[in-house]
Formats: C-alpha cells, sequence, structure tokens
C-alpha cells in the first residue's frame, strides 16, 4: 500500500478532496506522457480518498484500456457511468474496450448511446465505423466514414480511414482518390503513399505505385509495408531480383509477414527456385494456421 493510502484516514475532509484532486491531476499528465502504471498508482490512490469521483473512475480505466486490461478497464468504466449515466466519453471508451473484447454488440449499444449525447464526436464516429467494419456491415462503415469526413476535410486520418475501406471493398479507384485527398491535406502522410503505392498495384499503374512506394520508403526507411507492396511492384514490373531483395527486409523488419512470405514463395517459384518457395508457403502456412 502507498504512503499516500496509509496517510488518508488521516486527512480531513477538504485535505483528502484537496489531495485527490491533485492526484487526478498528476495521472492526466502521466497519462499524456503514456505513464500509464504512474497514472493507474495516482488514480487508485485518488479513488481510495474520494471514491464518488467520476472523473477518477473515468481516467483508471482509460489506462486500463490502453494498457490491454480490458476487464479491469471495464469495471472502472462501469463505476465511472454508475457516478454519470451520461458521460459520452466513459461510453465511448467502454465501447472501445468492448470491441476490443470483441463483443462487438455491447460496444455498438455504447457508440449509439454516446453519439445521442455528442452526435459530432469524431473518435467515437471512428470507433463505431471500426465495429462496423467488424461485423461486416459495411455500407453503414462507409456512411460513417462519409460523416467523419463531413465534419473535418482537413483531417487527413479520415480520408486514408474510408481509403483503406474502399480497399477492403476492391473499390481501388475510390481508395486513390481518398488517399489522394489525404496527401492534399498532408504531403508527407506515409501512409497515405504507401496504400495508394498498394492501390496503385492492385489497378495495374506500376509507375505510379512504384513513385509512392519510393517516396514512402525515403520519408520511413523501416515501413515494412511498403518494402513489401515495393517488392511486390518490382516483381509485376520483371524486377525479380531487386523484388527479392524488397521482400527480404520486409520480412526482417517483420518476421510475422504473411503476405510477404506468400508474395517471395510465388516469386521464388516463378524463378524455379522451389526449395526456397516451399520454405516461404510452409512458414506462411505456420504463421496463419500453425501447420
Amino acid at each position: 500500500m502507498s504512503e499516500g493510502i496509509k496517510e488518508q484516514s488521516r486527512l480531513s475532509e477538504a485535505a483528502a478532496q484537496s489531495r485527490a484532486a491533485v492526484l487526478r491531476s498528476r495521472a492526466e499528465s502521466y497519462i499524456a506522457l503514456s505513464r500509464h502504471d504512474a497514472a493507474i498508482a495516482d488514480l487508485t490512490e485518488s479513488i481510495a480518498l474520494v471514491p464518488d469521483n467520476a472523473r477518477a473512475w473515468r481516467l483508471r480505466g482509460e489506462s486500463h484500456r490502453v494498457t490491454e486490461r480490458y476487464e479491469a478497464a471495464l469495471e472502472d468504466f462501469d463505476e465511472a457511468l454508475k457516478l454519470e449515466p451520461d458521460s459520452a466519453y466513459a461510453l465511448g471508451s467502454r465501447g472501445q474496450t468492448y470491441a476490443a473484447l470483441a463483443r462487438l454488440d455491447e460496444a455498438m449499444a455504447d457508440f449509439e448511446h454516446a453519439l445521442t449525447l455528442t452526435p459530432d464526436s469524431l473518435w467515437i464516429l471512428e470507433a463505431k465505423a471500426d465495429v462496423l467494419v467488424d461485423l461486416d456491415r459495411l455500407d453503414e462503415a462507409l456512411a460513417e466514414h462519409a460523416k467523419i469526413i463531413s465534419l473535418d476535410e482537413d483531417l487527413a486520418y479520415s480520408w486514408v480511414a474510408r481509403g483503406d475501406l474502399y480497399q477492403r471493398m476492391q473499390l481501388y479507384t475510390e481508395a486513390i482518390d481518398d488517399y489522394t485527398k489525404a496527401l492534399e491535406a498532408d504531403p508527407a502522410y506515409v501512409r497515405a503513399l504507401s496504400r495508394r503505392g498498394e492501390a496503385y498495384r492492385m489497378t495495374d499503374q506500376y509507375d505510379e505505385a512504384l513513385a509512392d512506394l519510393n517516396r514512402a520508403l525515403e520519408l520511413d526507411p523501416g515501413n515494412d509495408r511498403a518494402y513489401g507492396s515495393r517488392g511486390a511492384v518490382l516483381s509485376e514490373m520483371g524486377n525479380d531480383e531487386a523484388a527479392l531483395e524488397d521482400l527480404d527486409r520486409a520480412i526482417e523488419l517483420d518476421a510475422g509477414y504473411i503476405w510477404a512470405y506468400r508474395v517471395r514463395g510465388e516469386i521464388l517459384q516463378e524463378l524455379d527456385r522451389h526449395e526456397e518457395a516451399v520454405a516461404d508457403f510452409s512458414q506462411a502456412l505456420h504463421l496463419e494456421f500453425g501447420d
């Protein structure tokens, strides 16, 4: 038990309220610094001093959620919502926690409730769209993304998020358009470059794909996905040796990159390097299915 908690019984009510308030404030700074264990310690003491403060429960729940202590997060958000039933923040954060636990219907219920309170909350709309994708309700997810973009057309991330959904739906022209909008807002947005490069690859626009992926790797030389996509593009352009170099690098950066093993295996197979191809396909099967 911390010294603060040991001493709490000796504090007057006013002093306990004052100490708890400072602990909550310090915890918020710890959260901003991603020092979540320190935040949880402060908030635990704050709650012991003043158990009816919804903000303390909500903040501790958020630190538990971010550190993937989901059951503890749910308990904290439940307590916060007993004290403040219409806290959009607590509802949205509990929804994110339910989503992380694949409790998607409960997540949707929390997001819907939260959005009746704050209908223009971008982060809750984005979280709801993600759950709609997980539920395979893709047209509804697109509608949510359209709403998000209408609220702030200058937010590059929102264009990329909808572009990713279009790409998942194999609507590559629409995806390219959205990634282009993102890059108009932020020309150095690596994910937009990398994803647009992949969409260009899927539409056989190899020169455009290569330009985007080259730029993405100039900005972020450790981007394993950009190396993987560029490797596939180079193979389509007939440069298998350069393609293999990129795929080797992608796998060095992420030894669990299943798609890169599959693409490299296919190139090796085309080059009649069948033992190496078998090794790559076997590793892909092992990573994805445990074979």
